[in-house]
């Protein structure tokens, strides 16, 4: 998934989404009509990551990749990232919580 962090300052127009606590330190939310996926939402630091898919006109730069250990072997993204395997973002969430 490609995704944004936005931030804890993320205001949703319409109709309220729905959540599902993932985890101890995570919610994900969605469309409540369509099951659609619009954030996943880190608890401890109240951030918002959304589908970089919701920002089609605006521009971004891609700057981390996560659980890279889990990458296909067929690509491989041109400019440099920082690069955290599943363990390291479990790890460094678990003790945020």
């Amino acid at each position: 998934m490609f995704a944004v962090h936005c931030g804890s300052n993320v205001i949703f127009n319409g109709q309220t989404p729905a959540t599902f606590k993932s985890s101890d330190w995570a919610e994900r939310g969605f469309c409540i009509t369509c099951g659609t996926h619009l954030f996943y939402h880190l608890l401890p630091n109240n951030e918002y990551i959304l589908p970089a898919g919701l920002f089609q006109d605006q521009p971004f730069t891609l700057s981390n990749e996560i659980f890279i250990d889990e990458k296909p072997a067929y690509y491989e993204f041109k400019n440099e990232t920082e690069k955290l395997t599943g363990q390291q973002v479990f790890d460094m969430f678990a003790s945020d919580g």
